[in-house]
């Protein structure tokens, strides 16, 4: 067999998906978990962690999950509109004053959201110090002119995302996104997922390793690839680099747009609290933020000419749509390079997280055979 956990009664065809993974699909090392109506009913894992080793994937395992930080973001964000603390439509100057500067005083926390804010980077070169340092980050931003008119056309704001939103959180509560998320998340539903990884997590931290017949990264110039890089201060992919994403380096300062670490139980578990409640506890957003989070605000080409391959996007969250099937209008997801994913879904109840070491080349479809598995389990067919 090969992998570890359970799955209810009912859940077979997902754990068949699993264990396919493993023996069609060139998987290394893996973990899957749902939940539904806040209930864990599928706990999976297996495979490698670590290719030089050979240490083997084990429960506790956690990875670095990426983009899927921006989820995290996102639910803070929703979280403190739901509390009356901050209105999504409103300047994000209002909150921070240093940021309306050249023709950013009518970008909203929304506008980020959707990466239509203009700032999809900071063009200032900085340093990896300087990055994980947050400030210099901020005083960039603050500088930065928005590349189009705000509001008005999509460009992906891998980075910038984060910090911007952040600042946000930062200036409502006085602490930083991955800080807070512990503090009113994380530690008080015990989760295994952080934006600042504790450094005693490195010795199960899973090994990224980059897949075989990977297309072709766009050129280094191009703008999508500066606002991955953050102008060549970052390396991508560059997984082995001093500072790419298995450097503890990186995990363990904030890059709150594309530095989360977690498990695959505790993002599945963080998107079962938004859309269920856990073990019966009270749901973290309500129906009405989710139904805000889900209506569609942006997609298709972006400003600098890439291609519309199918998302769709609400606000911080990805949407049923093309460019992955879910369960429905009211499925919440968020992808991360090389094949991590996680969605939530309050019709069904539904938290779903996938991650694995190996990143997923072209036609990766070990993702997408998981969830329509769990359609058919759930009756979302």
């Amino acid at each position: 067999m090969p992998y570890r956990g359970w799955a209810d009664e009912g859940y077979g065809a997902f754990a068949d998906e699993f264990a396919r993974n493993f023996a069609e699909r060139g998987e290394l090392g893996a973990a899957a978990a749902v939940f539904v109506g806040g209930r864990k009913v599928v706990d999976l894992w297996g495979g490698v962690a670590d290719d030089r080793t050979g240490r083997e994937w084990q429960e506790d395992t956690v990875l670095p999950v990426m983009s899927l930080a921006k989820s995290v973001v996102s639910f803070l964000a929703h979280l403190l509109a739901q509390e009356g603390k901050l209105d999504l439509d409103a300047p994000v100057a209002g909150y921070w004053p240093e940021f309306a500067r050249h023709g950013k005083e009518g970008i909203t926390t929304r506008m980020v959201l959707a990466h239509t804010a203009g700032i999809p980077l900071a063009e200032r070169e900085l340093t990896f110090e300087e990055l994980a340092a947050w400030t210099p980050v901020i005083r960039a931003l603050e500088e930065q002119q928005p590349l189009w008119e705000p509001g008005t056309a999509f460009e992906y704001h891998a980075h910038a995302f984060g910090f911007i939103v952040g600042e946000v959180i930062r200036r409502l509560t006085g602490r930083t996104p991955g800080r807070y998320f512990r503090a009113v998340i994380g530690d008080p539903l015990g989760l295994r997922t952080w934006i600042g990884m504790p450094q005693e997590e490195v010795p199960r931290l899973a090994r990224l390793v980059e897949a075989e017949g990977r297309t072709p990264l766009p050129s280094a110039d191009l703008l999508p690839m500066r606002a991955v890089t953050m102008n060549g201060a970052l390396p991508f992919p560059g997984l082995d680099d001093p500072h790419g994403y298995n450097s503890p380096a990186l995990l363990t300062a904030e890059f709150p747009g594309a530095g989360a670490v977690s498990s695959a139980r505790g993002l599945a578990a963080l998107y079962a609290a938004v859309a269920s409640g856990l073990d019966g506890g009270p749901r973290l957003l309500s129906e009405g933020t989710v139904t805000d989070a889900v209506t569609q605000l942006s997609g298709g080409p972006s400003f600098s000419g890439f291609p519309d391959l199918g998302a769709r996007w609400g606000s911080g969250v990805l949407l049923d749509s093309a460019f992955r099937r879910l369960l429905g209008p009211r499925s919440f997801a968020h992808s991360g390079a090389g094949g991590q994913f996680a969605f939530g879904d309050d019709e069904f109840g539904v938290g779903f997280a996938y991650t694995a070491n190996r990143m997923g080349g072209p036609g990766d479809e070990r993702a997408e055979r998981l969830i329509g598995a769990l359609r058919g389990c759930v009756g979302a067919e």
